[in-house]
């Protein structure tokens, strides 16, 4: 009755009829399953066994394959980390005689700037020396002998020779001047190049530390995290043949520079030796000329001093002379004016006795000759006076000259000699 209510007929194949939903009171029912044959059934087990023994060999293949790829790549990894620590090793072996090598050259710049350092203050204390002690007495000696006195104020061979003194001493200070800017633009060099290998000593520990911070990980550890960006976790862009050869020419600018820096060690040497030999040479000559003047300027003293001598017994002996000379003519007005009261008596006499007879020729012969006497003696009274003007003259000259060689002998052999004394040239 339900079948032919709904129109349904439970054949295989059979077609369905239709029916008129309108006419009837629809009520959702779902489909009966179909049912399968005995050979699809059987055709079904066989089929599902087939497929679950392939997949179970499928699985043995997996787990086979699983086994294997976890062995080989448990053996991959172990290979490749201990290849890696290998290589990082080999790395920090490199990284290490680098360093070495670094440090071996770090301590030759070190060493050489020592010893330029020491060379510096040779130069310094050299120049210093120069400037505050030769040049300041060879100066003051210029100036102490601006003080001499007449004469003796002239340009001469110890004049000339201190100024060649001079002229050799701002000479040598130029030219340690110029071996100074030399030396320390090699110690700047050196100091540039230590800097340089201090920055690449510092990469290099930094490196050293972070490789062997790596050598001591291991796969357990809890602080390792598993990179997910997107940049390359390799961002290295200089090759191993651009690092050992920036290495390389490290070390070979550092040794270039040290020994480039050694030869200024001894051009220093031969300058400082060529500047204390030339000053030295200056010193011994200018002390030779001052040793010649003194010596011409008291040979000159004591010829001054032996005419003085001479000056004053001419003078003592003049003195002489005048008072006898005054004595002589004292002595004549006697006689004189006896010849004279003689005549004029003889010329009273009256008449024929008013005669010239001898007595009167002898009275008047004698007359005429002590008035000749008396001349000569005046004479020679005033040539006496004047010589002993000119000799009082003489001596006060000869005086003032012996003082002025005095102050030139003072000046020269007290002052300036006691300050050359003074005056010290070495290498330091």
């Amino acid at each position: 009755m339900g079948e032919a209510q709904f129109g349904v007929r439970h054949v295989i194949g059979a077609p369905i009829t239709t029916t008129r939903l309108a006419e009837q009171a629809l009520v959702c029912m779902p489909p009966r399953t179909a049912k399968f044959t005995l050979a699809e059934w059987k055709l079904s087990n066989d089929q599902r066994c087939r497929n679950t023994e392939d997949q179970q060999q499928l699985a043995d293949r997996v787990l086979g394959e699983s086994e294997r790829v976890r062995q080989e790549t448990a053996e991959r990894a172990e290979i490749m980390k201990a290849t890696s620590d290998r290589r990082i090793e080999e790395r920090i072996g490199d990284i290490e005689f680098n360093k070495n090598e670094l440090q071996i050259q770090r301590k030759e710049i070190c060493l050489e700037l020592e010893s330029l350092g020491m060379y510096k203050v040779r130069l310094l204390d050299c120049l210093s020396s120069l400037q505050s002690n030769a040049l300041t007495i060879c100066r003051k000696c210029l100036m102490l002998r601006d003080g001499r006195l007449g004469i003796d104020l002239v340009v001469d061979e110890v004049e000339s020779a201190l100024q060649q003194e001079i002229t050799t001493i701002l000479g040598g200070q130029n030219l340690l001047k110029r071996v100074l800017e030399q030396l320390n633009e090699q110690m700047r060099r050196l100091r540039s190049t230590r800097y340089l290998l201090d920055r690449d000593l510092q990469y290099k520990q930094a490196a050293i530390d972070l490789d062997k911070s790596n050598l001591s990980l291991k796969p357990t550890d809890l602080c390792l995290s598993v990179y997910e960006g997107y940049t390359s976790l390799d961002p290295a862009n200089i090759s191993a043949e651009e690092y050992n050869a920036y290495s390389r020419d490290n070390i070979k600018m550092a040794a270039k520079e040290v020994t480039s820096a050694r030869p200024i060690r001894m051009f220093v040497d031969t300058i400082l030796k060529q500047v204390i030999d030339d000053l030295w040479n200056a010193y011994k000559k200018c002390n030779h000329a001052f040793h010649e003047r003194i010596e011409d300027t008291k040979r000159a003293k004591a010829k001054l001093e032996d005419m003085h001598y001479d000056t004053t017994q001419k003078i003592s002996d003049m003195q002489a002379n005048i008072l006898q000379l005054q004595k002589a003519l004292s002595d004549k007005e006697g006689n004189t004016a006896l010849a004279h009261t003689r005549l004029g008596k003889r010329a009273q006499r009256v008449g024929a006795e008013l005669v010239r007879d001898p007595g009167g020729q002898a009275l008047y012969y004698e007359s005429e000759m002590l008035r000749h006497s008396t001349e000569q003696l005046q004479q020679m009274l005033h040539e006496a006076s004047a010589s002993l003007r000119y000799l009082l003259q003489t001596q006060i000259q000869l005086e003032e000259d012996i003082n002025v060689k005095m102050n030139t002998l003072k000046i020269d052999e007290v002052d300036c000699m006691t300050l050359r004394e003074t005056m010290d040239y070495h290498a330091y």
